[in-house]
Order: structure tokens, then sequence, then C-alpha cells
């Protein structure tokens, strides 16, 4: 089996005014190269008929690093909407209860995401991950590493590498993460939850 790309879920420039058009190309374009070294790495091994996210929990080294950014990659897409589609806002039901549980309230939330973000040196995502108990939590990993290896539950992801936000932002990462808040889909984000 051949793992394939995901395709963007809207058009490259369904997100602007928050990240341009050229911006969603470069970065999804990369999905592509990564997914070909992939498949060209676990060809003829028993992770062959795996999917993209057990190969990420299975594989180590340069084969961890490629899995794993494609799929974080395919995950902050599918948890971005333009904001003339019902993106941004604030999150309603079960996952802003959860959110005023957690952290107080959705302001308390966002400067939380943000500290934790302006923390993490050089590249990364910054994370909503829910517990196994149900209990939500903010964090941030580098370079390509996911939460898949781990026992937390991915919710939302906001990539931190520089391709992510440079062409629009520069190196303004504060502005970037004020910018992202307008095109979350929070209805993705709720049906995530456990």
């Amino acid at each position: 089996m051949s793992i394939e790309p995901s395709p963007l879920p809207y058009d490259r420039s369904a997100l602007e005014p928050h990240l341009s058009a050229d911006t969603v190309e470069a970065h999804h374009g990369r999905q592509q190269a990564l997914i070909e070294q992939v498949n060209a790495a676990v060809a003829g091994t028993e992770l062959a008929e795996l999917p993209l996210q057990e190969i990420v929990r299975r594989a180590q080294g340069a084969l961890f690093n490629h899995a794993s950014q494609a799929w974080n990659d395919a995950f902050y897409w599918e948890g971005l909407r333009p904001s003339a589609g019902g993106g941004g806002g604030e999150p309603e039901g079960r996952l802003a209860e959860a959110i005023n549980r957690t952290f107080g309230d959705f302001a308390r939330f966002k400067a939380q995401f943000a500290g934790v973000a302006e923390r993490l040196f050089g590249s990364g995502w910054l994370w909503l991950l829910q517990r196994g108990d149900g209990a939500l939590a903010v964090a941030a990993t580098a370079n390509a590493a996911s939460p898949l290896t781990g026992e937390d539950t991915p919710l939302l992801a906001c990539c931190l590498w520089e391709h992510a936000y440079y062409l629009d932002y520069r190196h303004a990462r504060g502005k970037y993460l004020e910018a992202f808040w307008n095109i979350v889909d929070w209805r993705a984000v709720d049906a995530r939850m456990k």
C-alpha cells in the first residue's frame, strides 16, 4: 500500500487574508516530498501496509521525522477552515466547557497557547491535547515530534515551522498566532474529543 498525500480540504487561497495562497501552497507542497520519502523507506518492509499514523508510532530516525511531519501537516490542515466558511470564533458546547474547566476561559487558553509557542525555541508544533482523564492541555513538540507517540489525543495543531508563516509574517510568530485563531475549525476540534 502506498501512502497518498492528503489533499487540502479547501482552495489554497481560502485561508486569506490570514494565510496567503503562497504560504499554503509552499507549506502544503512539502507534504508530497515527505510522503515520497516515507513510501521509499517503507517499501518492502513490514511497515509498507500500515497507515501513516501507525508508521509514526513505530518508526525511528529519518523515517520517523518524515512520517511524523507528514502526519502533523495533514492534521494541521484538517483543523483549519476558511473564515468565510465558519472558521475562527470561539468553540461551543463540550469543547468550550472543557476549555473553561481547564484554563478558566477562552482568553486564558489563548494566552497560554501563545505563551507556550513563544517559549519553543526553533521549529516545532503546538498542540491542544486531551489527556486520558478528559482534561485538556497545551504542549509544544520540537521539530517533527508528535503526540501520536504518547497517550494524549491530539485535538488541534499549530505549525510553528517558519515555512508556515514566514512569507506572511516574517519573524513575527505572535502575529501568525493571532491570525491562526481566525481560521481554526472548532467543529473539527470538538469532533476529535473522546
